[in-house]
């Protein structure tokens, strides 16, 4: 069998940086879409089988490029993983209206231009895995009213490309994260992040890794039957018990 091809938006930090490390060591080769220079330099990414290209996934030039040239160098694009998105918090009365803007572009236009040209190469190899990065905050989160919204709107977008792609043998699904130990999650006040802890059933905070094996076992070839469904990887948090 021909080596697995992914893409993988924003793969180069956090969470993003842990499922493209997954992913290149279950074999695939690894196409990051990322703004960041950073990554070229990057001693975890230094792997023959992980390729950079610098991408504004809000831009659909920049967008069809991507795929135009991966489709040239490697022939398929096997997976996608829709993880670039941004944060921008602030109570509703308090939040600038550009910020509003910002997140929905990025996260969620930004996604859906990235599954409109997936579609297009996986309908014509008739295959092709996409898993979309949301959160469990599309629940609701106080002063997260355009992320939850954006990531909602993922949510949503992921289960009408189930619809419209599983006649071409296409799966579309979604891993939610809650409580991750990333560099954000790091600049929290301790007293703050302990009390996102203790709100947890599970007690504890998740990892990138967590979310990464989610991801893999979605993108992977054994998974051809799940599509339009949402992976929580949160601690139980989306129960909704001990909720803050």
């Amino acid at each position: 069998m021909s080596q697995r091809i992914a893409i993988v938006s924003g793969g180069s930090r956090g969470i993003g940086l842990a499922i493209t490390i997954q992913l290149l060591k279950e074999g695939y080769k690894v196409i990051i879409a990322d703004l960041a220079d950073s990554v070229k330099d990057s001693e975890k990414l230094k792997d023959p089988n992980c390729y950079w290209h610098s991408c504004n996934i809000t831009n659909s030039s920049q967008v069809q490029e991507l795929f135009q040239k991966t489709i040239k160098d490697h022939g398929k694009i096997d997976l996608l993983v829709n993880n670039a998105g941004i944060i921008k918090d602030n109570l509703i009365d308090k939040m600038p209206e550009e910020d509003f803007d910002a997140v929905v572009n990025v996260n969620l236009k930004g996604t859906w231009l990235m599954c409109k040209e997936a579609a297009k190469y996986m309908r014509v190899q008739n295959s092709g895995k996409i898993v979309n990065i949301a959160s469990r905050a599309w629940l609701g989160n106080r002063g997260q009213s355009n992320y939850a919204a954006s990531k909602a709107g993922v949510i949503s977008l992921s289960r009408v490309l189930a619809l419209e792609l599983g006649k071409y043998n296409i799966c579309v699904n979604v891993v939610a994260p809650g409580l991750i130990d990333t560099p954000l999650t790091r600049n929290l006040k301790p007293e703050v992040l302990e009390s996102l802890i203790n709100a947890q059933p599970t007690k504890k905070i998740g990892q990138p890794e967590d979310v990464a094996r989610a991801v893999a076992f979605l993108g992977s070839e054994a998974t051809h039957f799940i599509t339009g469904q949402v992976l929580y990887v949160d601690g139980g948090k989306s129960i909704g018990s001990n909720m803050i």
